[in-house]
């Protein structure tokens, strides 16, 4: 399996809408086709999922909606085209539809198309500018394109927003969230600056343990960030960026 490949499937876009089953669903025959196919998608069961939309839409040609979920379902079969004419279609329908246009940027994203990915984005803000899950997509896209300043200003736009937006995992939803990059080490490390500057230290922690786990290099760079500088006195902290010599010296 290519490496690229690898890295698009372990880092596979995560849909951030969370969408609850009923523990006792009603028959599948009684329930109306969009229903069915939300509960297919909540299932990863993809291609019946897609189905079943591609069914809804032809007794309801003109929903953004459904041409939007509909696209998720290819796009979680990395059916990129398909799914980019999805998007297009609710787009076109709703040029309001700020989570289609997030979902169509993030299809370029997976293309490497970084700059008309940071458009789609930007685009979608104008429409919904309280979007931690869009934030947070916009700084991926500038991470991508090295800007990291800008990438890190975005991060903790979304940090504001919604402190768990990093860490929402759902399948079910219509609004995807990128998760896919090459640098992972790098990543991980701007990662738990911005939890830091938010002063959200555990997780600040925990993506430091990442980065470094991932093999970021720069481990005498870490304890003069700033960022990093309210969890100098901290022992887990100490434990991850000093020499153990160096820590018995820090101790009071």
């Amino acid at each position: 399996m290519p490496a690229a490949l690898f890295v698009l499937l372990a880092l596979m876009p995560q849909l951030v809408d969370r969408t609850a089953e009923p523990l006792n669903p009603p028959a599948a025959e009684q329930l109306l086709p969009e229903r069915r196919a939300d509960i297919f998608m909540a299932r990863k069961m993809y291609r019946e999922a897609a189905e079943t939309y591609s069914a809804a839409l032809r007794a309801e040609p003109q929903s953004a909606s459904l041409h939007n979920k509909l696209g998720i379902a290819y796009h979680q079969q990395i059916l990129l085209n398909d799914a980019q004419k999805s998007y297009e279609k609710a787009i076109k329908l709703d040029k309001k539809f700020s989570q289609a246009i997030n979902n169509l940027g993030t299809v370029y994203y997976a293309q490497r198309k970084y700059k008309k990915a940071e458009k789609a984005y930007r685009e979608a803000l104008k429409h919904a500018p309280n979007s931690a899950s869009i934030h947070s997509n916009l700084g991926t896209a500038y991470f991508a394109r090295r800007q990291y300043k800008k990438a890190t200003e975005e991060y903790l736009t979304a940090l504001s927003l919604d402190p768990d937006v990093f860490e929402h995992r759902s399948t079910a939803g219509t609004l995807l969230q990128e998760r896919s990059v090459e640098d992972r080490a790098k990543y991980f490390y701007f990662m738990a600056k911005a939890y830091a500057a938010a002063e959200i230290y555990d997780r600040a922690l925990l993506y430091l343990r990442k980065a470094l786990e991932d093999g970021f290099d720069k481990r005498d760079r870490i304890p003069k960030e700033p960022e990093f500088k309210a969890l100098l006195d901290n022992p887990e902290f100490q434990a991850l960026v000093f020499p153990q010599e160096q820590r018995a010296e820090l101790r009071p």
